[in-house]
């Protein structure tokens, strides 16, 4: 994966860049129109296009599922820093209603939540969360809800031995 080689921590305008350039973003005609600077929210965009709709002229499920899949995951990463690696677990989706014009979703994870998450890891050594959003369309009605379970570990720690 492109994304996958580059170092971080990165900025937030870089990564929103790079995610607006990502081929299968690029290719299904998702956007992210805000990154914020903490990391904390995103705001993706989706317009209806030829080449993203279904066969009645609505937006294609595949599309609509793709752009709310890594954002939670990436913007955990980012929060808790390198001592921590994070993996979807479990994604779901419910279409709720059909996806025409241009549909959004908007991505959050409160300082409050990072903090728990990363007591939780610490303590165990992993843990798992879940997060839910929605994608409305220009009426504010919502398309589909979205859930991700994901895994968070805290890395070993180097022991350091002292010397015999």
């Amino acid at each position: 994966m492109l994304l996958s080689r580059l170092p971080t921590p990165l900025r937030a305008s870089a990564l929103r860049a790079l995610l607006n350039v990502y081929p299968p973003f690029l290719g299904a005609g998702i956007r992210v129109v805000r990154l914020s600077p903490t990391f904390h929210t995103a705001d993706v965009e989706l317009r209806l296009r030829p080449w993203n709709r279904n066969y009645v002229g609505t937006h294609f499920g595949g599309s609509l599922f793709a752009m709310a899949d890594p954002f939670f995951m990436l913007m955990l990463l980012e929060l808790l820093g390198f001592g921590y690696v994070v993996w979807d677990k479990a994604s779901s989706i419910r279409f709720l209603r059909p996806g025409r014009g241009t549909v959004r979703a908007r991505f959050e994870i409160p300082q409050a939540r990072v903090s728990e998450i990363r007591a939780a890891a610490d303590e165990s050594g992993k843990t798992e969360a879940s997060f839910t959003a929605s994608i409305t369309d220009a009426s504010r009605e919502v398309v589909a809800q979205v859930d991700k379970v994901l895994s968070i570990r805290a890395k070993k720690r180097a022991v350091t031995r002292r010397p015999r």
